[in-house]
């Protein structure tokens, strides 16, 4: 396999690679702002500037400059080697890099820090982006001076509505294209632009449009400085006392790998952030998903239920036992059923104790309706386990819920017992066949129509408040940690 050699490190590197993405594989960190794995190249930030070595034989390419000579008190001619963006130069055999080891390269970064912090705000204490920011990482690593320009700041439009998730600070923004990138090539909606060139420059929205795609929220999960921040997470926490779980978002069939941001304070989600998996969502997630975060604590059933009453656990599972106290003479009046929105483990437990203790037989899957899907990232299929608690029933395959509104209406069924609380069936509809049951008992973490069917609800924990596994639409299974304490 071809090698290059980087700060006199060996490397591999895949036809076409550029030395910034042979370097991002190999674990060498090239700083950069505009460039991005899953995103063309743009070679506009030159935050990437290494110094390529010339081969055997062959002289250095040089450019002449003045330099400034401390003895002589003046500029001097000199010469330093011309840098390349390592984002762009591609990768030839044998080829010797010089990155953290080029006194030009080191001077060629400061230069590019100051020149983008010269209008910069530097408003970092009432800006979101603190912590994770890379002005104030490279600047810490590459610069450590002020700059040397006390004229006034060029100063530009502040806290532009952008839509209805994005909020945009022109003077921040260092114009790195990288959200413009993210609407041409992922969204395929190009509806930011740049307007004006040098210190003048910001990103626009095109007339007459809003930024409001699937993804919009991935524009300012690239934004490298804090120029576009998310109306949802706006001022509402500091990442430095955040810690991460890594989860499988709940929004959809898809399954993306995430990242669930806590604190564990007060034990509350602030947002999600996507986590790289090539075989599944790659670099990206969708609004729906980046906001999902929300159901591990919304809408939740935090204590169990006997009929309308709050009920100790003890209470709700004694009458629970009172109910489906019947069963035992016909097993085959008990259904149950699974949740495609609930873990492996969760439905495994349900299967084992319908199998096992209930003699059950007939089983039923249910989940949040159908909706709407692209050819991106978002499935039709809104539930992040359908697969697995089909798989979990495999011997004997569950149905869909309306098949056992069917046979409660035949008689067919006298008990249900279900895990989870969302239907993609009329909820009307399914109450009031419920309705006519003799034992009805839901296990459920969110509130819902089986839970408000139920003659017995008993709370369980959300996805975030337990580690499991999903299976998503193409067959991975998937494990999500344990992020919150239990609510309730």
């Amino acid at each position: 396999m071809p090698t290059i050699k980087i700060d006199g490190r060996e490397i591999p590197f895949e036809s076409g690679d550029t030395i910034i993405r042979a370097a991002h594989r190999a674990g060498i960190d090239i700083p950069h702002y505009c460039w991005h794995p899953g995103l063309s190249v743009a070679a506009n930030c030159r935050m990437c500037l290494v110094e390529v070595l010339p081969p055997p034989g062959r002289p250095a390419m040089s450019l002449d400059i003045l330099r400034w000579d401390p003895a002589k008190q003046d500029y001097v001619p000199a010469a330093k080697p011309k840098l390349q963006p390592a984002c762009q130069m591609a990768c030839a055999n044998g080829m010797e890099v010089l990155s953290e080891g080029s006194d030009h390269v080191a001077e060629a970064r400061s230069a590019v820090q100051e020149l983008l912090l010269l209008n910069h705000p530097v408003d970092c204490p009432i800006c979101d982006q603190a912590g994770e920011c890379r002005l104030q990482d490279y600047w810490l690593e590459h610069q450590r001076k002020g700059k040397r320009m006390h004229q006034e700041p060029v100063h530009k439009p502040k806290a532009v509505t952008f839509g209805p998730t994005i909020v945009y600070d022109a003077e921040r923004c260092i114009v790195c294209t990288r959200c413009i990138r993210v609407c041409n090539e992922l969204a395929r909606d190009p509806v930011l632009s740049v307007r004006e060139r040098g210190n003048l420059g910001e990103i626009t929205v095109s007339p007459g449009r809003e930024l409001d795609h699937n993804y919009t929220l991935m524009t300012e999960h690239v934004c490298p400085v804090g120029a576009l921040t998310s109306r949802d997470f706006r001022f509402k926490a500091r990442v430095w006392f955040l810690r991460s779980a890594r989860t499988v978002c709940q929004g959809c069939a898809t399954g993306c790998n995430a990242y669930l941001d806590y604190d564990p304070r007060n034990n509350t989600p602030y947002r999600h952030r996507p986590r790289e998996n090539m075989a599944v969502n790659t670099y990206w997630m969708c609004d729906d998903g980046m906001l999902s975060y929300r159901h591990a604590v919304d809408g939740r059933l935090l204590t169990a239920l006997v009929g309308n009453d709050d009920a100790s656990v003890e209470d709700a599972l004694a009458a629970a036992k009172e109910q489906l106290s019947g069963h035992a003479d016909d097993p085959s009046r008990v259904a149950i059923v699974l949740s495609a929105q609930h873990s492996n483990e969760d439905n495994f437990a349900l299967y084992h104790l319908a199998t096992t203790y209930l003699g059950a037989t007939d089983f039923f899957v249910s989940g949040r309706p159908l909706g709407q899907g692209d050819d991106i990232l978002i499935s039709e299929d809104k539930n992040p386990n359908t697969r697995g608690a089909v798989q979990i029933a495999a011997a004997t395959p569950p149905r869909p819920v309306a098949e056992l509104l069917q046979g409660i209406a035949s008689g067919q069924y006298a008990y249900v017992v279900a895990l989870g609380s969302d239907l993609e069936v009329d909820a009307g509809e399914a109450q009031r066949a419920l309705s006519r049951l003799k034992g009805v008992v839901t296990i459920a973490a969110h509130e819902g129509p089986l839970a408000k069917a139920a003659r017995v609800a008993l709370p369980a924990c959300s996805w975030a408040e337990a580690e499991g596994t999903y299976v998503n639409r193409k067959g991975l299974a998937q494990r999500s940690e344990r992020a919150l304490l239990p609510h309730g």
